[in-house]
């Protein structure tokens, strides 16, 4: 069973969707009793990274959450802020991440290449695969991606980056350690792309 963590922020009907039209079972978790019987977790996550750890904290949720990731290694696909909470923490707030995934999250803004350009990144962009990754199983040639953020992931250890975009700078739009992944994009509006990178995630 799916379970999408519904912990305040981010479009979950958008995913139940998805899944449906997948035919994959998914529902939504509230609690930490509604996490049991997972073997698939959505982190979804929308708007600024310290508001969404600090309502993810007072869910009651996270203690059980880190018991099947890290201790169980149940897996776990963080959506936008999602994958950012994997970090260790970010630019945009205070508050500690989840640190699942070493990295820091860090503003377009403050890199020479990227301040001038529009914020947020929004639309669609290429992006660039690690070659046999499972996430991109069935893949077809130059997949696309929606974006809307003004912030990424910069992982510590490039071995556990699947994928790369570009806007102004390289950045590290998927990342996977694991049976932990995070991605930058929005597989949900992101049409078959998306469908298709969810799909590996549940299948692989």
């Amino acid at each position: 069973m799916i379970r999408i963590i519904d912990y305040g922020v981010g479009n979950i009907q958008a995913f139940l969707t998805v899944f449906k039209r997948l035919g994959l079972e998914a529902s939504r978790a509230r609690t930490p009793e509604e996490l049991e019987g997972a073997t698939r977790l959505v982190l979804p996550g929308v708007g600024a990274f310290d508001h969404a750890m600090g309502l993810l904290n007072e869910s009651g949720m996270r203690p059980r959450l880190e018991e099947m990731v890290l201790a169980k290694q149940v897996p776990v696909i963080g959506i936008c802020v999602g994958m950012q909470m994997l970090a260790s923490g970010s630019d945009e707030g205070e508050l500690p991440g989840l640190n699942w995934v070493p990295g820091h999250v860090k503003a377009f803004a403050s890199t020479p290449e990227s301040k001038n350009l529009p914020m947020p990144h929004m639309g669609w962009n290429d992006i660039q695969v690690r070659p046999g990754h499972k996430l991109f199983n069935e893949f077809e040639p130059e997949p696309r991606f929606y974006f809307l953020h003004s912030y990424y992931f910069d992982a510590d250890d490039k071995a556990d980056v699947a994928a790369t975009a570009e806007y102004g700078v390289s950045f590290d739009c998927i990342v996977s350690k694991g049976n932990i992944h995070g991605v930058q994009c929005h597989p949900e509006k992101s049409h078959h792309f998306g469908a298709r990178l969810l799909k590996n995630f549940v299948e692989s």
